[in-house]
């Protein structure tokens, strides 16, 4: 069961669509569900939204497996670099020439993009459809790795599950490390995070990746009780090599 709708994000003065998945029995009962909210949300579901035509899977997973649980999808950002810029917490000026050629500044929205989620599109959700508000996790990849890992550190108190694929770290690294250092995860309840060994993204290759992602974890599993880093043999930076992971990391987080 998918719903889909538009909503205005106040916070950067755009409109974007949310889709929801709801568990199958979700019409006939009075029962409540934990929420989850994944950033490129064009991409989760089914292959004939997704931008590169492979989506994760996760309609087919959740009916399949009949594990109950809402996903809000947010689509991302297609205009120009506006992905990068609402996925990253802090302004890059220097990366903008490497991965497009151009010399312009990136990032620096990403605290707005997650205000928005915090403060309006939860607040929509809760209102909307029959959750349980206290049970709250978020996940992405790439790019929505770091978001979501920036989420987690401003409201942990929030997100208390969050999955991290193959993320963009790289893009804030000094950044994100010094706020995980900094920040009270000690009411984060799971933490997944990931890399493939085939990772590829402009000039940033497979141990660029690695090395940033050990980097994260480092700190991370010194701050999280119950922290999971997988490095993923042969995996590449796609929606196919991330929609295998999905069972293993749903089942994680909600098992």
């Amino acid at each position: 069961m998918i719903e889909k709708f538009e909503v205005f994000i106040s916070t950067l003065e755009r409109e974007r669509r949310i889709t929801v998945f709801l568990p199958k029995n979700y019409r006939d009962s009075s029962k409540s569900y934990p929420v989850l909210y994944m950033h490129d949300g064009q991409n989760l579901f089914e292959d004939r939204d997704a931008s590169f035509g492979f989506s994760w899977g996760i309609k087919d997973y959740l009916e399949q497996s009949g594990q109950e649980l809402i996903v809000v999808g947010i689509d991302c950002n297609h205009t120009g670099y506006n992905r990068f810029n609402e996925y990253g917490p802090w302004i890059n000026r220097s990366l903008a020439q490497d991965l497009f050629g151009q010399d312009e500044d990136l990032g620096g929205e990403g605290d707005a993009y997650i205000s928005f989620i915090v403060h309006e599109l939860k607040q929509l959700i809760d209102s909307k459809y029959r959750t349980l508000p206290d049970e709250t996790s978020m996940a992405g990849s790439s790019m929505g790795g770091l978001i979501s890992t920036y989420a987690a550190c401003n409201y942990s108190h929030i997100f208390r599950k969050t999955a991290s694929l193959s993320s963009a770290y790289w893009f804030n690294q000094k950044e994100i490390e010094a706020l995980i250092k900094d920040s009270d995860l000690s009411a984060i309840e799971k933490f997944y995070m990931d890399v493939g060994t085939k990772e590829i993204t402009a000039s940033f290759h497979h141990q660029d990746y690695i090395d940033s992602s050990d980097a994260v974890y480092d700190i991370l599993k010194e701050k999280v009780s119950d922290c999971r880093y997988e490095v993923i043999e042969d995996a590449e930076h796609n929606e196919a090599a991330w929609r295998k992971r999905v069972p293993e990391i749903f089942k994680y987080l909600y098992s």
